[in-house]
């Protein structure tokens, strides 16, 4: 299955399950466009339409950050432009990487945008500190979609 035939697969399974899944709402034509100019990279196909569908969401304590705002913080777009721009600030954090979720652990789940299919999609890693000496982050999925309809439908298991 494609990285965006598993995002579609994925805002149904939300859509089917609304007592376990939250989301944000998904962002405009606008916003995306600024989210990558702030970012300086283009999103994978798959994390795009996961944007464009659902902004962000938390799968029974299971959460994408995503792209969003709050009343709080106003214009600024937090999730992953947020999170990505301050782990920039430490001079470890490979700089085409764009973190999509925290693994409670202390890494960084992050989309590989250094590296792109045939299809545009890039690759899932998680990075921490350590992940040098390791010889880099490690690889959890071949693409969004694939690692977040996975992670989510395990999610739904635990929790029902």
């Amino acid at each position: 299955m494609s990285g965006v035939a598993s995002v579609v697969t994925l805002v149904e399974l939300l859509r089917d399950n609304p007592e376990s899944c939250r989301w944000t709402g998904g962002l405009s034509p606008e916003d995306l466009d600024r989210a990558e100019r702030e970012l300086g990279t283009a999103f994978p196909p798959a994390y795009r339409r996961f944007l464009a569908e659902l902004g962000s969401c938390d799968v029974d304590g299971t959460e994408f950050l995503g792209v969003y705002r709050t009343p709080a913080i106003g214009d600024t777009l937090l999730g992953t432009v947020s999170e990505t721009l301050q782990a920039r600030t430490d001079p470890r954090f490979p700089p085409d990487l764009l973190v999509i979720q925290h693994d409670g652990m202390g890494g960084l789940v992050s989309l590989d945008v250094s590296r792109r299919d045939d299809a545009g999609e890039s690759p899932v890693v998680v990075w921490d500190p350590g992940s040098a000496d390791r010889g880099g982050p490690e690889r959890l999925a071949d693409d969004f979609g694939a690692y977040a309809l996975r992670q989510c439908r395990r999610a739904l298991t635990r929790g029902g």
